[in-house]
Order: C-alpha cells, then structure tokens, then sequence
C-alpha cells in the first residue's frame, strides 16, 4: 500500500492561510487605532515673518528680530530667548512679557546675539523657533 504525503503538506497550508487570516484581520483596527490617537484639531503655523538685523549700540555689535504680524487678528505672542553663550550667575533662558502684536504691525525684539535661539508661542498655533544668524 502507498501512502500519501499530501496530507502533512495540506495541513500546513491550512495552518497557514489560517495565520494570514488573523494578521489581515487585526488591520483595520490597527488603522482605527491610529487615527483615533491623533489629535482631531491640527495646530497651525504662526501668521510672522521674522527678519533679523544687525546692529552697533555704543560700540557692541548685535541683533535685533523684528516679527512682523501677516494676519488680519491680533496675536498675543510669547517669546522665550535662550542666550548661545551663559554665565553660571545668569539664567539659562529669559522669558519676555506676553506682547500683543497688532495686524500688520511688527514687534522688535532687542539684544540678541548670534546663536540664540527664540522661542515664539501664541495660542492655537504652532510654536515658531528661530536661531539668531
């Protein structure tokens, strides 16, 4: 008598197709899940054009950022400004007051020097860095 082997063959196809079944399965709601972790409301960019300038105050080079409000609202921005170069005796960042820049309106932002990085937040919207030239 012959026996067949096509039966140990036929059952690892099975246990196969069975395994592919349940991975194929299991995407949709892996997808599900994804979206719903993200947020449902996206932020979106500061409406500021930054442009820096340099400038000499008594004899010391420096900058100066001027953020230039492109909306038609007002904006309340925060600025933190951290300096490229600290003093153990000095802070490591400074925080300026909330300002509110005006449509079409710019703010100048003082006493910079090169490599510090700003910091620019404003409700609703994505925060916007910036490093000094």
């Amino acid at each position: 008598m012959i026996t067949s082997n096509k039966l140990p063959v036929r059952s690892v196809m099975v246990a196969l197709g069975c395994a592919l079944v349940l991975v194929f399965a299991q995407i949709p709601a892996v997808r599900a899940a994804d979206s719903a972790a993200q947020p449902a409301d996206k932020s979106h960019s500061l409406p500021l054009t930054t442009t820096f300038e340099k400038v000499t105050v008594d004899g010391v080079n420096g900058y100066v950022l001027n953020l230039k409000n492109v909306s038609s609202d007002s904006l309340k921005v925060n600025v933190t400004v951290v300096p490229s170069v600290t003093f153990h005796a000095n802070a490591k960042s400074r925080t300026l007051p909330e300002n509110v820049i005006e449509a079409g309106q710019v703010w100048t932002i003082k006493d910079l020097a090169a490599g510090d990085k700003l910091s620019i937040a404003s409700a609703g919207f994505d925060t916007l860095d910036v490093t000094v030239p």
